[in-house]
């Protein structure tokens, strides 16, 4: 793997984030061998545009709260709703509307690059609840 500590860091708090507001697909690409310009690339998506922005502002709201408060240094696609790209230079988070997800395939796109296990620790929770519960 070559994302830096710091990059998982962010990526897995952001993910965490995304996946409290509800995103689906939630993949973490390690794209640190083909990109040099960032380690990781985070993806979700929503199936509105009012999601989406929920979810991007879950994302910058929880990785201003780690402890050095990161933020992005560049923002697009916030207007329209349907593809926002956060970038934090060590990670890039694209949220995506479902429609656009599933016609740009980021995911084949860069299905070379190895991807980071995420595992949502509500989902993990509610699990373990479970499996002590039988």
């Amino acid at each position: 793997m070559t994302v830096s500590e710091r990059a998982h860091e962010l990526a897995m708090a952001a993910a965490q984030a995304a996946a409290d507001k509800k995103a689906q697909d939630i993949v973490i690409i390690d794209v640190g061998d083909q990109l040099a310009i960032t380690d990781a690339f985070l993806l979700a998506a929503a199936p509105n545009e009012r999601q989406v922005l929920a979810i991007v502002d879950a994302i910058e709201e929880r990785l201003l709260e780690l402890p050095d408060k990161a933020k992005p240094v560049r923002r697009e696609g916030e207007r329209g709703g349907r593809w926002v790209l956060l970038d934090y230079v060590d990670i890039v988070v694209h949220v995506q509307h479902t429609e656009e997800r599933e016609f740009y395939a980021l995911d084949r796109l860069w299905k070379d690059c190895p991807q980071i296990p995420f595992t949502d620790r509500d989902l993990a929770d509610s699990a373990a609840g479970t499996a002590t519960a039988e």
